[in-house]
């Protein structure tokens, strides 16, 4: 049942209460304490770790808490307490983990000032994990470089290793993907279709040498095992899909055989965190990123669920879904 949002004293804020079900709750408005803030939420990204939860896996305990599972957001410094820097009317991207709510409080070292040519949707959490990926990849002008799994991550990707001077191959299922990463700059096009295919057709397109890096961006088994074939000898693997739903195999007697490095891109230490946050920023100033191609969809709040659902099943070329939270 949605509660309807009455006056300043409240905020409102989506809980899942069980798989594939929402509901709408008001909550007090909290107040920021010593070096915090509170942030008046624009928006808040979907991110695809939220679809295992939403579809209430043994381990998930419902309800979950007010706002829980977001944290993509943006939005205004609305108040802030003691000894803080940040400014009320500031705009802010930040990390936090209750954002599919109007408000959110958290440390202002968890928020990193947008500037004013950044004036849409900004969810810097997911463009932080972008730039962070692309600094762990290590690649450099000339390398062959494959990216398995065109969504958000991958097309980001591929936009930065272009930019850095890299020949990408991109590799996806939907045509829709493999048409964003031509915008990118990807310079080969491969379906995710059949897998010893997509081995044969890397070994003509790099002289069977293989690629320099592979970023395996989907975080499912297949992918893995594709990316394992088709790195170069003492190339790099870097595993930037978020595997969540079981354990993994790996060919380690390939892996072994190739000499190659294996690298977990996902970085979990907020400071690393931030620092990509603000490196994103710099990014989309500068104009080597550019937010709108990857920012496909919208929802309102209430409508969570839909934004749930949309982010499983790609509709209409979907690359990122978002709520839009005031």
């Amino acid at each position: 049942m949605n509660v309807p949002f009455q006056t300043m004293t409240q905020m409102r804020a989506m809980r899942v209460t069980g798989p594939g079900r929402t509901e709408m709750v008001a909550l007090p408005m909290p107040q920021p304490n010593t070096g915090e803030v509170r942030i008046r939420l624009e928006g808040c990204g979907v991110c695809a770790s939220n679809l295992t939860p939403w579809a209430g896996p043994d381990w998930m305990e419902f309800p979950t808490t007010p706002g829980g599972l977001g944290h993509e957001g943006w939005g205004v410094v609305e108040a802030a307490g003691p000894d803080t820097t940040l400014s009320v009317g500031q705009r802010v991207a930040f990390l936090g983990q209750h954002s599919f709510a109007t408000h959110e409080v958290v440390d202002e070292d968890m928020a990193a000032p947008l500037p004013a040519s950044i004036s849409g949707p900004f969810p810097g959490e997911p463009f932080a994990c972008a730039m962070n990926i692309f600094l762990r990849s290590g690649i450099a002008r000339g390398d062959k470089v494959a990216i398995i799994g065109i969504g958000f991550l991958g097309a980001a990707l591929t936009r930065l290793a272009t930019q850095a001077g890299a020949n990408v191959i991109a590799i996806s299922r939907r045509d829709s993907s493999l048409s964003l990463a031509r915008r990118m700059g990807a310079a080969e096009t491969i379906p995710m279709e059949d897998h010893n295919a997509i081995i044969h057709q890397i070994a003509d397109h790099t002289n069977h040498r293989f690629c320099d890096v592979v970023i395996e961006a989907v975080g499912k088994q297949w992918p893995l095992d594709l990316a394992g074939e088709i790195v170069a000898e003492g190339g790099r693997l870097v595993i930037a899909g978020y595997h969540q739903d079981g354990p993994r195999q790996v060919n380690m007697q390939n892996w072994n055989w190739r000499g190659i490095d294996v690298v977990n891109a996902h970085e979990r230490k907020p400071e690393v965190y931030m620092r990509g946050m603000r490196e994103a920023i710099a990014a989309v100033e500068s104009g080597l990123l550019d937010p709108a191609p990857l920012l496909t969809h919208s929802f309102p709040l209430d409508r969570l669920g839909d934004a749930l659902d949309a982010t499983r099943d790609k509709p209409d070329a979907l690359v990122k879904a978002y709520v839009i939270c005031n």
